[in-house]
């Protein structure tokens, strides 16, 4: 009897189970994510046998080291979540109205294009800045984070790098605060990019990825110009002291062409104020300006991927 084979093209209209409480070897998002391309007749199996079917196919490309590493990494975060003590307990629990500014609630409640537009600003093609969080959720975030560092520290722990940019941040899905940022992508997030990203949010995120990044003159104080790993990126401004440090947009680039030179009209240069927040294609190149010497930002970024 043959083998089914892999689908060449995703179903980008197929919803992927979750296997976040399965004993598995691969994580939840990576499975989510090649579920799409599964032939009929196992995409209508059920959870148990997809899996099973998956890690057999990932077996054969994954070295046993690679996941030994992933079972390392998903050890690191449980005992994470087992022993840290929160210090805002309230952040960890999507409440939206505690949480989110009311005219945003509405935006999305209402669901068109029209409500969205009327919170935000398109500054430039493709790029698109509003206020979302009640006021005091960003002196909370900053608290917590350096709660998380000083814990790490104490505990003889590392800290995990966000991405291969930023040095200095808290991966936020360690601590368990996925268990918030996931329903905010799911509720609020996606019925945006749904509206002004059709081409890459056909249906709901696999998965999303948040962490909290500091720039200042000791801590990455120059980023690169770079795409990111994700499908959306939203780019939460926490905190900013002083000047410098000008977001600078420089147009969508695919893989094949990440190095190629911008065009006069790709290039758009942003100042990013707290309370901001600024959704874009994670496609879409972009980087500090200029290195940052009197200024000391913070930012939340939530990856959003499918």
């Amino acid at each position: 009897m043959a083998i089914p084979r892999l689908s060449l093209l995703p179903n980008n209209e197929h919803n992927s189970d979750n296997y976040e409480d399965l004993e598995l070897e691969f994580s939840s998002s990576l499975l989510r994510s090649l579920e799409r391309y599964l032939p009929p007749e196992i995409l209508t199996a059920n959870r148990e046998e997809k899996a099973k079917f998956m890690s057999d196919i990932l077996h054969k490309y994954i070295s046993r080291e690679e996941c030994a590493k992933a079972i390392r990494f998903k050890n690191y975060r449980e005992w994470i979540m087992s022993n840290y003590q929160p210090r805002f307990r309230e952040l960890y629990k999507l409440d939206p109205e505690s949480l989110l500014l009311p005219c945003f609630r509405k935006a999305v409640r209402e669901n068109t294009e029209e409500s969205f537009r009327r919170i935000m600003f398109e500054p430039f093609p493709g790029v698109y800045v509003f206020e979302m969080f009640q006021p005091d959720f960003f002196q909370k975030l900053l608290v917590e984070v350096e709660n998380m560092r000083k814990w790490l520290h104490e505990a003889k722990l590392m800290i995990r790098k966000p991405n291969n940019k930023s040095k200095y941040g808290v991966v936020l899905d360690d601590f368990g605060m996925d268990i918030m940022l996931k329903p905010l992508v799911e509720d609020f997030i996606f019925p945006i990019c749904k509206v002004f990203f059709p081409q890459v949010c056909g249906t709901m995120f696999d998965t999303q990825h948040g962490f909290v990044i500091e720039n200042c003159e000791d801590r990455d104080a120059e980023l690169g110009f770079h795409v990111e790993n994700s499908d959306i990126t939203l780019n939460v401004c926490l905190s900013k002291q002083s000047e410098g440090g000008e977001i600078l947009f420089t147009g969508t680039r695919c893989n094949k062409h990440l190095k190629a030179g911008p065009k006069p009209e790709e290039i758009f240069e942003y100042c990013h104020e707290p309370g901001q927040a600024i959704l874009h294609l994670g496609c879409h190149s972009h980087g500090a300006k200029a290195a940052i010497t009197s200024c000391s930002r913070a930012n939340m970024i939530l990856w959003c991927i499918k």
